[in-house]
């Protein structure tokens, strides 16, 4: 059976463009939606055939009514296939999936905290709130991220359980993608930036990749993406490298253990 978001299944850009139209033309006749804001990369002009559509919107009174309205609505008006919904403080975005593997995303926020969280925004109409203070450097919470999917990457294959190992190594390289990211200036998540990040960088990174749940080959993997993790910190915060490099140092000699050996320490117990 063919996948329906195969390339000749897509969604046109006129297709694309004309919903973001429509949505935004039921936003100014909805009473209860008091602004609007375009988002995301149609906002800054970068985007492309396969950018999905990003919508603020301010609403007066209660979230809940007007999002269900909204619901009903896009999956009656534009034959929505699913939806979920992700909280960022005090906005509820609402993400559809439409035909055609077209994306939707529909932030709802109230009124009075209605306003830019980020550079990707212009304002349709009503008014925003003033762009909130830039939150604190995330690098503490990245490196603490990485250490700790790399220790549990390793609990995972000393207890044999070699799917989660490869969720943890493979999460351990975001978070190291997302260090050199910040560092050097790119958009640090969902590995947005990682296509600009240098070869001395990626090509190290590529030998992370776990090409099997073979326990020898999740131990090697391992070991490369600790490898990896180091280097990054040694640029980005030598001092918390130096402080981890004992730790990051006995995860990478993981692959020097036979498979089925176990170490005689203890290790932490998983949460």
């Amino acid at each position: 059976m063919r996948s329906v978001c195969q390339h000749r299944h897509m969604f046109l850009v006129e297709e694309r463009d004309l919903i973001r139209r429509r949505l935004l033309h039921l936003a100014e006749q909805d009473p209860a939606v008091v602004a609007a804001a375009v988002t995301g990369s149609h906002a800054t002009g970068d985007e492309d055939r396969w950018s999905d559509i990003d919508l603020a919107f301010g609403i007066r009174g209660p979230l809940d009514a007007v999002m269900h309205r909204w619901t009903q609505q896009i999956y009656q008006d534009f034959a929505a296939v699913h939806h979920w919904d992700l909280t960022s403080g005090s906005a509820i975005y609402r993400v559809f999936l439409l035909p055609h593997c077209l994306e939707v995303d529909l932030s709802f926020s109230p009124e009075v905290e209605f306003g830019p969280r980020g550079p990707t925004w212009r304002l349709i109409f009503g008014r925003a709130t003033p762009p909130q203070a830039p939150a604190p450097s995330a690098h503490d919470d990245t490196a603490g991220l990485a250490w700790h999917h790399a220790l549990h990457a390793r609990i995972s294959i000393e207890r044999g359980r070699y799917w989660q190992a490869e969720h943890w190594i493979s999460a351990m390289r975001t978070q190291t993608i997302a260090l050199a990211c910040r560092r050097l200036g790119h958009p640090a998540s969902y590995a947005k930036g990682a296509h600009l990040l240098p070869a001395d960088i990626t090509g190290p990174l590529e030998t992370t990749l776990v090409r099997s749940t073979d326990e020898t080959e999740l131990r090697r993997a391992l070991s490369a993406a600790a490898t990896s993790l180091t280097a990054e910190l040694t640029r980005t915060d030598p001092t918390l490298a130096e402080r981890l490099h004992p730790i990051l140092t006995e995860i990478a000699a993981i692959s020097r253990r036979p498979p089925g050996s176990r170490p005689h320490a203890q290790l932490p117990q998983q949460r």
